[in-house]
């Protein structure tokens, strides 16, 4: 099963989840749509292009969606061994705090490089890595993607839309096992998880 199709039955699967928007690159629309289908996903409502950065992309999502939705979920395709029940729970802290994330604690020692150089320790109790779903109140995301296109402000993730709005994101406890697959050894890692879950 590709890592595609695994997200998409994740996201399939939950309750929480009444539609689900592929972004995609424009030469994949049809590939993405044809992945769909052939993995039963009946939420599937749309299949849309993406643009030239990570807010343009996920507006184009959001724009698509079902103006009948309450909240929105942004999630990374490369994080396929997010389950069901992971979905709803930031689901849930969203519907009660207009927008949620599920974050980690961090293991490792930050540094702060400047010029090539080691130059400053932020203190890692006051930081956490991010995951996704993240999840919005509906109109709160679209004002903050609409305002990071207007703007051409960069930001690597959702979450960094709303904060701009002085909207703070409620944190989830997140899961080790959603990771990121984005080199060799993650391809690793997921397989060992998924042969754990059998």
């Amino acid at each position: 099963m590709s890592v595609m199709e695994r997200t998409l039955k994740a996201f399939q699967a939950c309750d929480a989840i009444h539609e689900i928007i592929i972004v995609t690159r424009a030469d994949r629309l049809e590939e993405m749509s044809e992945i769909g289908v052939k993995s039963g996903i009946t939420k599937l409502r749309q299949v849309v292009a993406g643009g030239s950065t990570r807010a343009a992309s996920s507006l184009a999502g959001v724009t698509a969606a079902s103006r009948r939705s309450a909240l929105i979920g942004i999630h990374d395709a490369a994080r396929p061994l997010i389950t069901p029940e992971g979905i709803a729970v930031v689901y849930e802290a969203a519907k009660a705090h207009q927008a949620a994330a599920p974050i980690l604690p961090l293991k490792d020692t930050v540094k702060e490089l400047k010029d090539g150089k080691l130059v400053s320790t932020p203190p890692r109790e006051g930081l956490a890595a991010v995951q996704t779903p993240q999840v919005f109140q509906a109109d709160l995301i679209r004002a903050a993607l609409s305002s990071a296109v207007e703007k051409e402000l960069s930001i690597t993730d959702d979450c960094s839309a709303v904060e701009i709005m002085g909207i703070p994101i409620q944190p989830v406890d997140g899961w080790e096992e959603n990771l990121k697959i984005t080199t060799p050894m993650d391809v690793v890692m997921a397989e060992e998880i998924l042969r754990r879950r059998k």
